[in-house]
């Protein structure tokens, strides 16, 4: 739209200018000042448009295409256009005063004018042009008509509403493009951030697996190895092929729950263990292994009524035992361990409480320490309640047993 009407207005004074030449030429005006002034007026025009671009866009500050290596400035363009028009005047006036069929060409001066000026200083420099379309025939003939002085103002307030309504569509398409710029680069910096936040809930995610899968690993495959090392080692006190046979059958058994619980933990499912009867008789198996392989003798105390917990918060519990358990074969040298299950409205609690030799509880796993060799199991134990909501405790001292205790919401759905 801009881009014709700027069209259209160039077109208009070659075409005002060509009119005009053509009848100040047949009226008997001097040729060599008519031709001069009109090639003067033509070479001003074309190159000061070469300088600051169109009107309208110079005028509001819209970049322009300019010749040179350096672009300038809106406000270069824009003090420039004045001086530019003010030339552009100047050379009509002298065109005028060589023939006062040149006054017509005043119509595009009255478009170009508020372009570069300011509202009242465009209202001048038009009254001042204007005053000089109706001397110059007035000048010429010696008579002044109502026609000669009505029209050219008709014309000039019409050139000037178009003008401005112009000019204002310049500026709206200005604003418009401006708007639809910052809305692009806003749209941009959310694709961004919205790609930075879906690498960060990736990462998050991965992270969080392998939390799942090294706890799991923990609480199923090693445990489970161990049990395996810690019966064959009995090797050596075996007395017969009877309990040869029996070492080998805890082993076998022990293998295949293991591999059970791998299969598990790579399809994320809930334990073997727990797919019977539930927590509390997965508890009593667990207690019933560590009687039969080790001589630990192991008591399961269920309180309240039966729980109906989630599976992911019976897992996470199961895991806790499993681990504790662990620890009271491999290290405690106990010879009674208690787990207690027990609890209320919207909390459930478990304690395995043994009698053996007991530890330094701020002793193990201290921060930055490698879990190469051990110790992972209660950070790991810990790090699993607490992303459901719960904790860990641990009661101990060397020669006094150990007493852990791990609780969790209970929740309400599976």
């Amino acid at each position: 739209m801009t881009r014709t009407l700027t069209v259209v207005q160039h077109v208009l004074f070659l075409v005002l200018a060509a009119v005009c030449v053509t009848r100040s030429w047949t009226t008997g005006a001097p040729r060599l000042p008519l031709l001069a002034a009109a090639a003067a007026l033509l070479i001003w025009y074309a190159v000061g448009l070469r300088l600051v671009g169109h009107p309208a866009a110079a005028a509001v500050g819209e970049d322009a295409p300019a010749s040179g290596d350096r672009v300038p400035s809106a406000g270069e363009r824009h003090l420039g256009g004045r001086w530019w028009l003010v030339g552009l005047v100047g050379l009509w006036f002298v065109l005028v005063l060589v023939s006062a069929e040149n006054v017509w060409l005043a119509f595009s001066l009255w478009l170009l004018i508020p372009h570069f000026l300011p509202l009242r200083p465009a209202i001048a420099l038009g009254v001042v042009v204007l005053a000089v379309v109706i001397w110059r025939p007035w000048a010429a003939t010696g008579e002044l008509t109502v026609a000669e002085a009505l029209g050219p103002a008709i014309g000039a307030l019409f050139a000037f509403a178009l003008s401005r309504g112009q000019h204002q569509l310049v500026r709206d398409a200005v604003e418009r493009q401006r708007l639809v710029d910052s809305l692009v680069r806003a749209q941009e910096e959310s694709a961004a951030l919205h790609d930075e936040l879906a690498t960060a809930q990736r990462e998050a995610g991965v992270l969080q697996e392998r939390g799942r899968l090294s706890r799991d690993i923990h609480d199923t495959l090693a445990q489970g190895f161990s049990s395996i090392v810690l019966l064959a080692r009995g090797r050596d006190v075996v007395r017969g092929e009877a309990e040869l046979r029996d070492v080998l059958a805890r082993i076998e058994e022990t293998a295949s729950t293991n591999l059970a619980e791998a299969r598990n933990v790579v399809s994320a499912l809930a334990p073997q263990s727990l797919s019977d009867n539930g927590l509390a008789q997965a508890l009593g198996r667990l207690l019933d292994t560590l009687t039969r392989e080790t001589g630990i003798r192991g008591e399961l105390r269920v309180e309240g009524e039966p729980l109906a917990l989630p599976t992911v918060r019976e897992v996470a519990l199961l895991r806790t035992a499993q681990g504790a358990l662990a620890n009271v074969r491999s290290h405690s040298r106990a010879s009674r361990v208690v787990v207690t299950l027990s609890g209320g409205d919207d909390r459930v609690l478990l304690e395995v409480v043994d009698d053996g030799q007991g530890f330094d509880p701020s002793a193990v796993a201290p921060p930055g320490s490698s879990f190469s060799h051990g110790g992972y199991g209660l950070p790991s134990t810990r790090a699993r309640l607490q992303e459901l909501g719960g904790g860990l405790e641990i009661e101990s001292a060397p020669g006094d047993g150990t007493a852990l205790s791990a609780h969790l919401p209970t929740g309400t759905t599976r």
